[in-house]
């Protein structure tokens, strides 16, 4: 079943791909492959300080490695500023967008309440209204200078895919949220809402962790002027045996620690098969066989546990 739609994969080269980055983008390409979607790649590299030499490299590589396939040229965030700053000018002309002088500290101590689980904190609203310009934030503060966009109070319906109809008042869970850093970057937010328009994205496959985040992108393609719909598939994410979204503390979960034990892509894709419904057990498969069986109601809407069993498979032992 073919139906006209775009998606990306847009890895972020802040560390290395591991198993449970290589989930989510190996659906993914199975929803792509499923309904002849469009595939693209962009590297989401604005957060500079973070970025890793080479990891943006080794994702494709490691990618192409399991069989995922994407259309040429690579988009690169770290080329876009000019075009991220147009949007920027837009939001403040509308007077969506104000400049805000406040540290994390200042939102803590103001009564912003954090979000530990996402590492989202709300704003409480202290610099809405207080300044008249980027300007007159520098000369009353001397301190860098953010630009937060103002949210309304009302729910946003964000219809999920796979998770269904969600109402999110971003008042309640944000807060009026940044669109540009105090570093003079776009945030994630902008950059994702600006490059997905302009590619063309209709479909958007990614980890339920940024579910609230798409009522803040929806936001922003009304406020932008950005018309078409995009549709969101916002799948669950894989963690530790202590229910925690996985990382360093469960062990090395990248992709390149099992290349170097010796494990081949099908049974890497073995794995991530079993940990999507379509498999009983765990074996070696290829994608093009899973592509045969899959079907996303096969997928749990359960968190994905990775266990010393997984471990031991991929090890080969």
């Amino acid at each position: 079943m073919a139906t006209e739609g775009i998606t990306r994969l847009a890895p972020s080269p802040t560390g290395a791909l591991h198993l449970g980055n290589a989930r989510t983008f190996f659906i993914n390409h199975l929803l792509a492959r499923h309904y002849g979607w469009r595939m693209l790649m962009r590297i989401e590299d604005l957060d500079g300080p973070r970025t890793k030499a080479g990891a943006a490299e080794q994702a494709l590589d490691e990618l192409s490695w399991l069989g995922l396939e994407w259309e040429q040229p690579i988009a690169y965030q770290s080329h876009r500023h000019l075009i991220y700053q147009q949007s920027l000018e837009q939001l403040i002309d509308t007077g969506a967008a104000y400049p805000c002088t406040c540290s994390r500290k200042d939102i803590l101590l103001a009564g912003g309440a954090p979000h530990i689980e996402d590492g989202i904190t709300s704003y409480p609203g202290t610099c809405r209204g207080k300044y008249k310009s980027l300007a007159h934030a520098e000369e009353k503060s001397s301190r860098p200078v953010a630009w937060r966009l103002h949210v309304p109070d009302e729910p946003i319906t964000v219809e999920d895919q796979f998770f269904g109809t969600h109402q999110i008042n971003l008042a309640k869970t944000t807060g009026d949220f940044v669109v540009f850093r105090n570093e003079g970057l776009a945030s994630y937010q902008l950059a994702v809402v600006v490059d997905d328009y302009a590619a063309g994205v209709t479909e958007i496959v990614r980890g339920d962790d940024l579910l609230e985040s798409a009522a803040r992108q929806i936001y922003l393609r009304r406020l932008l002027g950005l018309d078409g719909q995009v549709r969101y598939w916002h799948l669950p994410l894989v963690v530790g045996e202590d229910g925690i979204r996985l990382a360093k503390r469960h062990g090395d979960t990248r992709i390149a620690h099992y290349r170097q034990l010796g494990a081949t892509p099908q049974r890497v894709l073995g794995l991530l098969g079993y940990w999507s419904g379509l498999l009983r057990k765990r074996k070696k498969i290829s994608l093009e066989d899973l592509l045969e069986k899959f079907d996303i109601e096969k997928l749990s809407h359960e968190k994905v546990v990775f266990t010393k069993k997984d471990d031991k498979f991929l090890s080969g032992k």
